[in-house]
């Protein structure tokens, strides 16, 4: 799947949804729980099955990137499943550091 920016993905196995905030230009394969996303406005999503190894959860307004991918999700929606992008498990993302008032 070729992500859009602005799109929103819902899990097909939890409750977590997601808005694509930063979107590679190459396809890729966006899971959650193990089981691909699919785009929310397209119809109800389908009933899969979790992988239980990949039941970390997901927080609800916090951002899960890879800069090397080029991909930024925001958690509209928080759940039991572990965001995923091509296998690789994606990361909260950390805060820009404030500059120093001196």
């Amino acid at each position: 799947m070729k992500p859009r920016v602005g799109q929103t993905l819902a899990s097909t196995v939890d409750a977590t949804a997601v808005i694509v905030v930063r979107a590679p230009e190459t396809d890729v394969s966006i899971t959650c729980g193990g089981a691909d996303m699919v785009d929310s406005k397209a119809g109800p999503a389908t009933a899969g099955t979790a992988d239980p190894a990949q039941m970390e959860g997901t927080q609800l307004g916090k951002r899960y990137a890879d800069d090397d991918l080029g991909i930024e999700l925001l958690c509209t929606k928080a759940g039991q499943g572990t965001l995923a992008v091509d296998g690789r498990p994606l990361p909260i993302k950390g805060a820009k550091p404030l500059p120093a008032s001196d």
